[in-house]
């Protein structure tokens, strides 16, 4: 078995670069202490020399490819690569001859700064790079928070000389962001969207102090039920065998939670139960599931912003939301629709989606399970003035079929990490007249953790046909207040022990 590391709702994604070499501290208890220190870096790099070196290698590539169209992505970043390894080891030369030599440790990281710089993402991708790192969060040039994958907490070297070379860097990355270009202008000062190693770049200036840059990266993208079970103990063997039978008997599933609580990944956990044959449609705000990577047949659609003057209709010229999308994804042959997130008065369409498909999923922010269907309301009434609370009820008891709340408790602050864990699976069980009737089929346990409480109602005849039996949750259920469902390790958490 694996060694056991923390669930933290991200994805692993590959890395070729170094690492920095900060230590680990311990506390008294064993768990690692949330310390500030600055990472080690091979090399302390110039960057005024960096951009006249991007200067020089762009303005030698434009001369170079000026008469050949249709260059490739790919033979574009050759040909600078090759460019740019000339112009510094040029450069490198005349440091030398100017008695100011160079070490080769050096000129690679100035290499490497130069490459970023044209063909990455400047100074962040130092960031991208390191695979012991989770999230960063930037205020201005130069204050970088940077939180590790063991649970520490570092400060990084700044990012950018002025807080205007950090705005003209996120800039260049939202007009890079390809089919779904972005934009982050004074008329629109917020950004969101995908970096091209998969990580999740936001943007905040102009109505804010100072510009507000936070990557979230990700550790878990090819993740499996089995590997959320055994190696990240974010559910027990009850809960994988009943979601799984869940996705197998196609049922529509929200999975709800805080930010941060690992509600994506979950939502990756279960799509990796999809057969890997069958075609689904994915729908997100700015690509994260990542899943299209790992399916041949799973159609990822990402939503569009508008640009420059508005339509008829109000909105920005060009403008395609998730809520335009779903009605065409129906023409698409497909069972299953799957929404990143659902935020805003697309809950309407997805919740039409659910109620005509099978095996339809999506993602919400909610502070509890008691508040789920609350938000579902809350959000279905900005649909429009047709809307009202008793139809928005209505909709989610035909089109939903189970709620899997996920918990998230953060020990970091006392020197732990975060604990991140199924803590409710609830099932929907339509309307009975004017109320709403839901079954906790899991619920807290003496730690919070999900174990099972009452056996399904409505779906078992759905879990049955694919092979589940519910009475395997039975002689737990029979516990009664000793019941703490199948989980094999106690949950340490530093809060609990006090």
């Amino acid at each position: 078995m694996p060694d056991r590391q923390p669930f933290n709702g991200r994805a692993r994604m590959p890395s070729a670069a170094r690492t920095a070499n900060g230590h680990h501290s311990l506390a008294a208890n064993g768990q690692p202490t949330t310390t500030l220190e600055e990472p080690a870096l091979p090399a302390t790099i110039d960057y005024t020399a960096v951009r006249e070196l991007r200067r020089r290698v762009s303005e030698e590539l434009t001369t170079i490819l000026r008469d050949t169209p249709n260059v490739s992505h790919e033979h574009r970043q050759a040909e600078g690569e090759r460019i740019a390894a000339r112009v510094v080891s040029a450069h490198v030369d005349t440091l030398g001859q100017a008695g100011q030599p160079v070490s080769l440790e050096h000129e690679t990281a100035l290499l490497d700064a130069v490459a970023a710089d044209l063909f990455g993402v400047g100074r962040l991708q130092s960031l991208l790079d390191r695979h012991d790192i989770v999230n960063v969060h930037i205020i201005g040039c130069d204050n970088v928070r940077i939180e590790h994958t063991d649970g520490r907490i570092s400060i990084g070297s700044p990012v950018a000389d002025t807080d205007d070379e950090l705005v003209g860097m996120c800039q260049v990355l939202a007009m890079r962001a390809g089919a779904t270009e972005r934009s982050l202008s004074s008329s629109k000062p917020w950004l969101d969207m995908q970096l091209p190693d998969g990580s999740r770049l936001t943007v905040i200036y102009q109505v804010a102090v100072r510009p507000y840059v936070v990557i979230r990266k990700h550790t878990l993208v090819n993740v499996t039920l089995d590997e959320l079970r055994d190696t990240y103990g974010a559910i027990d063997h009850l809960l994988c065998d009943f979601l799984s039978a869940a996705v197998d008997a196609g049922l529509n599933i929200m999975i709800a939670g805080l930010a941060d609580a690992g509600k994506t990944t979950m939502l990756r956990g279960l799509s990796a139960r999809i057969p890997e044959n069958e075609q689904y449609v994915t729908l997100e705000e700015s690509r994260e599931l990542g899943t299209h990577h790992i399916r041949p047949w799973v159609m990822s659609l990402e939503a569009r912003e508008g640009h420059g003057a508005r339509a008829a209709d109000g909105r920005p010229a060009g403008e395609v939301t998730i809520s335009d999308m779903i009605p065409i994804t129906l023409r698409l042959s497909v069972q299953r629709i799957i929404v990143g997130e659902v935020r805003s008065r697309e809950i309407v369409p997805m919740l039409q989606a659910m109620s005509t498909s099978r095996g339809s999923m999506c993602t919400i922010h909610a502070r509890n399970s008691r508040s789920v269907i609350d938000r579902i309301i809350e959000l279905a009434l900005q649909h429009g003035p047709e809307m009202t609370a008793d139809l928005a009820r209505r909709m989610t008891a035909g089109a939903i079929d189970l709620i899997v709340y996920i918990t998230v408790e953060d020990d970091t602050r006392l020197g732990g990490r975060k604990h991140r864990y199924v803590s409710e699976v609830i099932e929907v069980g339509g309307m009975n007249d004017d109320r709403m009737v839901t079954t906790a089929i899991f619920g807290p346990g003496r730690d919070g953790r999900a174990v099972p409480r009452h056996p399904p109602e409505r779906l078992r005849d759905q879990l049955v046909r694919v092979g589940y039996d519910p009475r395997t949750l039975t002689s737990y259920i029979q516990l009664g207040d000793d019941n703490q469902g199948a989980w094999t390790a106690a949950l340490d958490s530093l809060k609990r022990r006090r």
